[in-house]
């Protein structure tokens, strides 16, 4: 019993975390908006199921690193307002990481688009 109560608290922490992250970054927002537009897209595509699970997990993995990085945007901006450069190299990490997640997501979208409509028969 104690495992459920755990879990379901854990539970609601991460929607917490998720209305919040959705509630004060701009990014996060337009992120999940093209995640609506591209996993169903994912579903409709005539693709086998791995090159579906790439579209779909390469999208989720750019949402998920948004998350860590608006997570750790908020501790650094908790611990302080100043300007330090250890501060700047966190926030900088963070958001090079969701750009290495975006990229990746164009890569394998551009790659499984290009053989669809290049090599379908």
């Amino acid at each position: 019993m104690k495992v459920l109560i755990h879990l379901w608290k854990a539970f609601g922490f991460s929607l917490q975390g998720f209305r919040d992250t959705m509630h004060y970054e701009m990014a996060f927002r337009i992120e999940l908006t093209v995640a609506a537009v591209l996993i169903p897209t994912a579903l409709f595509l005539p693709v086998s199921l791995i090159p579906r699970i790439l579209l779909i997990s390469s999208v989720f993995l750019v949402l998920i690193v948004e998350l860590l990085n608006s997570g750790i945007e908020a501790v650094v901006n908790r611990i302080s307002t100043e300007q330090h450069p250890l501060s700047g190299r966190a926030k900088d990490a963070g958001s090079a990481a969701v750009f290495l997640s975006a990229a990746n997501m164009v890569i394998v979208w551009g790659s499984i688009l290009f053989d669809l409509i290049f090599n379908y028969s």
